[in-house]
């Protein structure tokens, strides 16, 4: 038996601090289960403010022998005996099928690891996905980005793939649920939109989309891990830009303009960025997994685990903030429908469950956005100063990495992790790195046309000579947040390979320059990055841009350059991804990403307000990539002075053999 728990607990007892082993042990359980980021162990706050090194070395070694314990996670495909086992709580609770999403309670991006029910089940790694599971067939739903990855991860003799929006849920359901059929859902998982969508396709097969009490996944899944605790950390208003009591009173004021009374929350990154706080349970992204209720009048209840917020968070949050249990939120929401209250919630998010407990009560839901999404999106002057700083760190970082790339990848030895590995180091010689923004991408080769590919000791390739690396990548800081990819050519690139590099560079260049009216989306603009893909039939399955936050989420609301229709216009402020790509399978794939800003645009005689991009991601983009005779004077133009622009700000950052490889890589054309 391990002695960890022991040695905590003796040098708490020395230091006058004496503690429940049993509540202790409960702590450090759900302290384990959240993600160990690169700030260092600032979670000991939690089991006490002023830990020396002496306990801190003994909670360390705790945390890691729990986390070592295992939890079933880490098996892909997952074994059968699971949906076996699934399939026999069927009977035992009366229902057909269940419906298995990859999502918690929050409907975010990223999940804790007790709520990665769908990986459990199936193997897949995906950051969004679905299975519906009946008595005698199974299926998985994924989009573009996961063709390949699903296929290497899951059973598909168990579960039979499906590509959205091609092939949806719905009409699956519609096509199989047997007639009277009962298909099971949890309804914390699931959102009103969702539910509603989903019950429809149950009555086309005449059967019905029922709630159950509790998720039979987490029945059957005996070593699951407990909620994350993480500490909850204020945001100085130096970084963020304004102080947290404005906030509320501005999104006060837009919930009142709605017709509500009160506001339901569900997004964490929009608590953590209303109260100016953050934190740490799901992996990448520094929030707290948390629900709170805006008020009209600006005041906040915040239902979150107590044991995370330090008393120094608390005393932040102020008298205006009243903290309660999460376990109370269903007794708030019915005193709040009891009360005549109207409540606003965003139903493409919001659970159902939420939904069920305000109609019970009779409360008046108004079904209206997220009032924080829009106003977070759109950064003050502080946060853009602190998100060009980062930049200005991060690309200095880059820079060095690729010309250590440059110079290690001659060997022909050289791997995708010791790649990502190398760079990440170089993002924490900075001093300022809180963590990733996300999980490197390192693809080498046919790696690389695997969208979001993630590499292991089982996958990893060699980046060997006539190939082309990408690598997608992005730091949390407190001042910002980064993601930028770079493809890079291993040797000497084929025709084909610097053909679809420039078409794509081209498309990166036309939404980089572009100038649009107010009142115009991304789904507007996306076709400029694609027209030189598509003028020689070719495409990419994913969106060319994403919103982003500040030292928040990497993939941020409301807006975003994509395909899909989008009715949220791009507004000041907003910063964007802007990532065209194309690949070829089994072959290689290309990206090229930078992070922009959309400001006003200074144009004579404009018939009305205008916006552009500003270029915010620093770092060279390779040469020896570019067939230079498919530019246009004015491209090169762009790329030249993007070059000069990275040589002069980041030149100066980096030691001289970087400086020396820069002057080169940022040559003009």
């Amino acid at each position: 038996m391990s002695s960890a728990p022991d040695d905590v607990l003796q040098i708490l007892r020395r230091r006058g601090r004496a503690a429940d082993p049993s509540t202790l042990a409960s702590l450090m359980r759900g302290v384990a289960a959240a993600p160990e980021g690169l700030a260092g162990p600032e979670w000991t706050e939690l089991i006490t403010p002023d830990a020396d090194a002496e306990l801190t070395n003994a909670l360390i070694n705790w945390r890691a022998e729990l986390a070592a314990s295992g939890d079933g996670l880490d098996v892909a495909p997952a074994p059968p005996e699971r949906l076996a086992a699934l399939r026999a709580e069927f009977e035992r609770r009366g229902i057909d099928g269940f419906v298995v999403p990859r999502a918690d309670e929050h409907q975010g991006e990223y999940v804790p690891r007790g709520s990665q029910r769908l990986a459990w089940l199936t193997g897949f790694r995906g950051s969004a996905g679905l299975a519906i599971v009946l008595a005698d067939r199974a299926a998985i739903f994924i989009d573009g980005r996961y063709t390949l990855a699903v296929r290497s991860q899951v059973d598909t003799a168990a579960f039979s793939p499906h590509q959205v929006p091609e092939e949806s849920a719905e009409a699956w359901i519609a096509a199989n649920l047997p007639k009277g059929g009962r298909l099971g859902f949890d309804p914390w998982l699931l959102t009103v939109d969702g539910h509603e969508r989903f019950t429809r396709a149950c009555q086309r097969a005449g059967g019905t989309f029922v709630a159950v009490e509790s998720n039979p996944i987490d029945a059957i899944w005996r070593d699951r891990p407990p909620p994350p605790l993480a500490p909850v950390l204020p945001h100085p208003v130096e970084f963020a830009g304004e102080t947290s009591e404005a906030k509320r009173t501005r999104v006060a004021e837009i919930v009142s303009a709605k017709g509500a009374d009160v506001a339901l929350i569900t997004a964490p990154d929009s608590i953590a960025w209303l109260l100016n706080v953050r934190g740490g349970d799901v992996p990448r992204t520094p929030f707290a997994l948390s629900f709170a209720l805006l008020h009209s009048d600006a005041h906040v209840d915040l239902y979150i685990d107590r044991r995370k917020v330090p008393d120094r968070t608390a005393a932040w949050l102020g008298n205006a903030v009243t903290l309660a249990p999460s376990e109370e939120l269903g007794v708030a929401l019915e005193t709040l429908g009891q009360t005549g209250k109207r409540i606003l919630i965003e139903s493409s998010t919001a659970p159902h469950w939420a939904a069920t407990r305000l109609q019970a009560a009779n409360a008046t839901i108004v079904r209206e956005a997220d009032p924080v999404a829009l106003p977070k999106a759109c950064k003050n002057a502080v946060e853009l100063d602190g998100i060009r700083a980062a930049h200005h760190r991060d690309g200095g970082a880059v820079s060095r990495f690729l010309a250590w790339l440059a110079h290690e990848s001659t060997s022909g030895k050289l791997h995708e992790i010791e790649a990502s590995d190398r760079l990440q180091a170089l993002r924490q010689k900075t001093g300022k790195l809180r963590d990733l923004s996300f999980d490197t991408i390192s693809g080498a080769g046919p790696n690389g046309a695997i969208v979001h590919y993630h590499a292991s000791a089982a996958t990893e390739r060699v980046l060997q000579p006539g190939s082309l690396y990408l690598v997608d990548s992005g730091g949390q800081y407190r001042d910002g947040t980064t993601d930028i990819t770079r493809t890079v050519a291993i040797g000497t690139p084929t025709p084909e390979m610097r053909d679809r590099f420039t078409r794509v560079l081209k498309g990166h260049i036309a939404l980089a320059t572009a100038r649009f009216p107010a009142g115009t989306t991304g789904s507007q603009l996306d076709a400029l990055a694609r027209y030189h893909l598509w003028q020689a039939g070719l495409d990419y399955d994913h969106g060319t841009g994403h919103g982003v936050g500040a030292y928040l989420s990497v993939h941020e609301g409301p807006h975003r350059i994509s395909k899909m229709a989008s009715t949220v216009a791009l507004l000041p402020g907003m910063i964007v991804s802007n990532e065209p790509g194309y690949y070829k399978t089994g072959a290689y794939g290309i990206r090229i990403e930078n992070l922009v800003a959309v400001r006003e645009a200074a144009i004579d005689g404009a018939d009305r307000r205008y916006y552009e991009f500003e270029t915010l991601t620093l770092a060279p983009i390779d040469l020896a990539c570019i067939e230079a005779g498919l530019l246009t004077d004015a491209e090169r133009q762009w790329l030249n002075d993007y070059h000069r622009r990275v040589r002069e700000a980041v030149g100066p950052e980096v030691d001289e053999a970087t400086r020396g490889w820069l002057a080169e890589a940022t040559r003009a054309l």
